[in-house]
């Protein structure tokens, strides 16, 4: 699809348009191939040890901190579209990060912001759409909750064009959860464990770039695959490829005692995410449509 450019300020020596990534770790990365040859891409990081790794897969790199205001500065104007996939800060109940990425964003431009499904908090393993209002539980949620609605003001005042992208667990070979399984840590009982949504880091990155071609203005999108599983069945198959003992499975009571506070309060959400809004709106078509069907693909020795 071709992109319009209304202001040549955003378009680059060669006349590609201009697009800056923030926070372009694992998955701005799968990024970059998607999108080098449609646009100039601005990957901003903050260690200059990575600058010669962003060059070498097609990015600029752009020295700034979110953390730090006056370092934003030369972000003012640099690009028309924006990928969002900085996460916030750890601690507090705003995202001081997105916050002082909304002060410099342009006018009539457009963003996508890749947010967390942690948003809607326990549905009791209810399957949810995206007219579902959120409910989040947690500080890091609550964090996502505060960006979404920052960026919702900004592209309001500005005229621009915003989608959300809420997000479950990312996997992929190489974030799989082998060395949980290894430390043979426990898994909730079937009968009160909770449902646990995925994607595939690679599908991930293809939503994405549909997003920024396709989403409707102010629309929020599942970034989901098909599976329908609950968190031990997942452990359980991502064992069962890897050739690893099944995690063993405990009531939630004494769970409690054995897994860090962060991984008891995933365990804690239960939620079913429909995806039918990425396929009808943005015309995804899934590479790894479920969990079983990526594991297929690559298991073996290469993931142990």
């Amino acid at each position: 699809m071709k992109i319009k450019t209304t202001n040549k300020k955003f378009s680059g020596s060669c006349g590609k348009p201009r697009l800056l990534i923030l926070g372009c770790g694992d998955v701005g990365m799968r990024l970059l191939p998607l999108l080098r040859e449609r646009f100039r891409i601005f990957a901003v990081t903050t260690q200059p040890a990575r600058q010669q790794e962003l060059r070498a897969a097609g990015a600029t790199p752009v020295l700034a901190n979110l953390d730090e205001p006056a370092t934003l500065a030369r972000l003012t104007r640099l690009a028309q579209h924006i990928i969002h996939l900085a996460p916030p800060q750890l601690d507090g109940a705003t995202d001081r990060r997105t916050r002082n990425l909304s002060a410099i964003l342009p006018e009539h431009a457009t963003l996508v912001y890749v947010s967390t499904s942690g948003v809607y908090g326990d549905c009791g393993g209810a399957q949810i759409d995206e007219t579902r209002s959120v409910q989040p539980h947690n500080l890091r949620a609550i964090r996502r909750v505060d960006a979404e609605q920052v960026l919702r003001g900004w592209a309001r005042r500005s005229q621009s064009r915003l989608s959300i992208l809420r997000v479950p667990g990312i996997y992929a070979d190489d974030r799989l959860p082998i060395e949980r399984l290894k430390k043979a840590l426990p898994a909730l009982l079937p009968d009160e464990d909770v449902y646990s949504n995925h994607i595939h880091a690679d599908d991930l990155a293809r939503i994405i770039v549909a997003a920024l071609f396709h989403a409707q203005p102010c629309r929020i999108y599942h970034a989901v695959d098909d599976s329908d599983m609950k968190m031990g069945a997942y452990f359980d198959a991502v064992a069962d490829a890897c050739s690893l003992p099944r995690p063993a499975r405990l009531t939630r009571e004494k769970l409690q005692h054995e897994v860090s506070p962060i991984m008891l309060s995933f365990m804690s959400e239960s939620r079913r995410l429909q995806n039918q809004r990425i396929k009808a709106e943005l015309g995804v078509r899934l590479r790894y449509p479920t969990v079983a069907h990526a594991l297929e693909l690559y298991a073996g020795p290469a993931l142990q």
